[in-house]
């Protein structure tokens, strides 16, 4: 049998031995360890907006600081399910530092998140950006803004579409359209008093009282058999289907889908890998805007379209923080004569890209001359004129409405005639005379931002916005692996990605410790 060698000494190893002064947890973590920054911060805040929402009487509860100690530090450590967090207040001796040793089970801490915390997580979190003011990490005069999209806890594939509804409600229309046609050919005296004003708008009464009409017309005539199926099965099922559709409408609102089993989730197209291959999934669009890679404020919106969150973000910022960023920069998404006008009525500096800014600075978009921006435009009789010298002329105004309610006005222009025009091929697609259409305030808007964006200062700042806001999501994408959201609700989800950016701050706070 070969012998030990000799020399090998192992540390001392005695897990049976009953320590005579047993360590305390405050000793066991060390000074510089986040928990204490989440400690540390949470029992600075102002939480009387969250005790409002007890109720009291009856047992007693855990204190609101602790539960929220564990939540943040639970997000903040990728924990984010109830029972995870209930399993870590047991055997993490962080989660036991900050409960005092108390045990919260699952269903209570999910109570605390999706009830308690409604409505004023918001306050909370504003506290703990202007704490980062005061440590001078930031100082809101910057803002990058951007938004990413999650998907949510719903079935993929219970799903209501918009577009649906219309053809399911116009279907019917046109087959009581022809029902009420069939019955008057076969007894048209017995339809004279009842004939309805038209099918336009049907709604189940209506409907309802159509079908009485024909069965009653048809009473005891030879009628088709499968026109007795119509009946028989529009009496049944078309004003049941009407009043679901009714229903299915209010919930939309101004959306074009929704999930069966999350019904303030919108069916979004999400961005499953790095060549932006995807899939439509219900999800939320999550907005933030950053600066020094800290969350200075979050939003919730059920709309696919980046442009249209512009400014009830900007309102979130200012109702929460108590003004609004003196600079704001952000990519494409957001670039509209509406979003523009707003910033500058509520003086923000906005470096906000619009769409083809980047090819517009290119060689070959510059010297194009068939194109609009580099036609030559004629003041005095306000007209443009085309590479081959023709006029072209005003016709005329098209209104457009945004889904803000923006009014948008563009003008119109046409030549005359183009027939026999050696360049119409290029110029000229269309079978009809070459229309352009312009609109001088966007184009002003436009002008304002080129000159900012082509700046020194626009220069560093498109450089820094992926390397802040984007860096953010690939935080907590990425390195927090939160790519799905847990509760159901466009209030919970809000209160979802609450939590998410207070831990993402105060992790930069430990950070900068």
């Amino acid at each position: 049998m070969q012998k030990c060698n000799p020399k090998i000494v192992f540390k001392d190893y005695s897990p049976n031995q009953i320590l005579l002064l047993p360590p305390t947890l405050e000793e066991m973590i060390k000074p510089d360890h986040p928990v204490r920054v989440v400690n540390q911060v949470i029992d600075n805040l102002d939480i009387d907006p969250l005790i409002k929402n007890y109720q009291g009487g009856g047992c007693s509860s855990y204190h609101p600081r602790l539960m929220l100690k564990i939540l943040v530090y639970g997000y903040l450590t990728n924990q984010y399910s109830s029972r995870k967090i209930e399993q870590a207040v047991t055997q993490s001796i962080h989660f036991m530092w900050l409960s005092a040793m108390s045990y919260p089970d699952h269903n209570t801490i999910n109570r605390f998140r999706s009830e308690r915390l409604k409505g004023v997580l918001k306050e909370v979190f504003s506290q703990v950006v202007l704490l980062l003011v005061e440590q001078g990490i930031i100082t809101l005069k910057e803002a990058y803004l951007d938004g990413t999209k999650i998907e949510a806890n719903a079935n993929r594939y219970t799903f209501v579409w918009g577009r649906s509804i219309s053809k399911s409600k116009e279907r019917i229309k046109k087959q009581l359209d022809e029902l009420w046609t069939y019955a008057e050919s076969v007894a048209r005296e017995e339809l004279e008093n009842n004939e309805p004003e038209g099918f336009d708008k049907i709604d189940p009464e209506s409907i309802e009282r159509t079908i009485i009409s024909i069965n009653k017309a048809l009473k005891g005539k030879p009628v088709d058999k499968k026109v007795k199926q119509k009946l028989n099965y529009a009496k049944k099922n078309w004003p049941e289907n009407l009043r679901k559709y009714e229903q299915q409408e209010r919930i939309l609102g101004n959306r074009n889908s929704y999930s069966k089993t999350d019904p303030d989730a919108t069916f979004m197209r999400m961005k499953d890998d790095h060549m932006l291959n995807g899939q439509l999934k219900p999800g939320y669009n999550w907005q933030i805007s950053t600066e020094n890679q800290c969350i200075l404020g979050y939003t919730i919106h059920q709309t696919t379209n980046d442009t249209t969150t512009l400014k009830t973000h900007m309102e979130s910022l200012k109702e929460s923080l108590g003004k609004m960023p003196d600079t704001l920069v952000a990519d494409a998404g957001y670039g509209s004569e509406e979003n523009y006008e707003y910033l500058e009525n509520n003086d923000v500096e906005a470096f906000v890209k619009y769409q083809y800014f980047h090819k517009e600075l290119s060689k070959k978009w510059r010297e194009d001359p068939y194109r609009t921006d580099n036609l030559q435009y004629d003041e005095n009789d306000d007209s443009y004129t085309c590479p081959m010298g023709q006029k072209i002329n005003f016709i005329g105004e098209k209104i457009r409405i945004s889904d803000n309610g923006f009014r948008q006005v563009n003008r119109l222009y046409q030549v005359q005639d183009c027939k026999g025009c050696s360049v119409r091929e290029i110029c000229n697609k269309s079978k009809y005379n070459k229309r352009i259409e312009v609109n001088p305030r966007l184009n002003h808007y436009k002008s304002i931002i080129r000159e900012r964006l082509t700046s020194e200062r626009g220069r560093k700042y498109r450089s820094q916005r992926p390397v802040d806001v984007e860096a953010v999501f690939g935080i907590i994408k990425g390195n927090r692996n939160y790519r799905k959201f847990l509760l159901r609700g466009l209030e919970k989800v809000e209160i979802e990605v609450g939590l998410l950016s207070l831990a993402h701050n105060l992790a930069k706070i430990a950070s900068k410790n």
